[in-house]
């Protein structure tokens, strides 16, 4: 059973169904099985000890809020996940996506070795395919084929931490892609490929 708490500024237009909840299990049930538990990178070692793992994130587009425990007794929680999918849905056009385990356990981890008090605040999590083609053509710092269409990738602050600290807790993970923009007041952090750069 999940424990989670979503608050929310205006309610959802709509309610997942039953049978959307159970392609998203599904679904996530695969990312967990391919990605999100064949590779153990820095982090994963950090919470293996842990009884049960916990996202607190805010979503700035939204003003939605989720506290829940999405990993407890070994196992990911499929209806904690799928809170998971929508919070971090394409806010545009609400799409939403499968967001990878492996993923939330970065997340987490990154809470962690911050210790941080307050919620993550999220900038940008799944983008459907027509939203980052806009934002592609808008601006060269947008990958063509980027992570956040695959449920991979998450642009984030941390309230009480500046960038600076948050790029180097991202960085010692060595996790996956790590980008530091500055101007714009975030860090994007992936499960691909280890690499470092930074925009603006």
């Amino acid at each position: 059973m999940s424990r989670s708490r979503l608050h929310t500024s205006s309610r959802p237009h709509a309610v997942a169904s039953r049978e959307r909840r159970r392609f998203l299990s599904a679904a996530a049930g695969i990312l967990a099985a391919g990605t999100g538990l064949a590779a153990r990178p820095a982090f994963a070692q950090t919470s293996a000890s842990s009884a049960e793992r916990s996202l607190s994130v805010y979503n700035l587009h939204t003003g939605e809020t989720l506290r829940t425990v999405y990993w407890a007794q070994g196992v990911y929680l499929p209806e904690s996940l799928a809170e998971v999918d929508h919070l971090l849905r394409d806010f545009r056009n609400n799409e939403t996506k499968a967001i990878a385990p492996s993923l939330l356990d970065l997340l987490h981890a990154i809470a962690e070795r911050l210790g941080a008090a307050q919620p993550i605040q999220l900038v940008s999590g799944y983008r459907s395919p027509s939203t980052n083609a806009m934002l592609h053509a808008r601006s060269s710092g947008v990958a063509k084929h980027s992570l956040h269409m695959d449920g991979m990738a998450a642009d984030i602050r941390a309230p009480g931490h500046d960038l600076t600290q948050l790029h180097r807790v991202a960085l010692s993970l060595q996790s996956g892609g790590v980008g530091l923009y500055p101007r714009s007041d975030f860090v994007h952090v992936d499960i691909g490929r280890v690499r470092r750069w930074q925009g603006v």
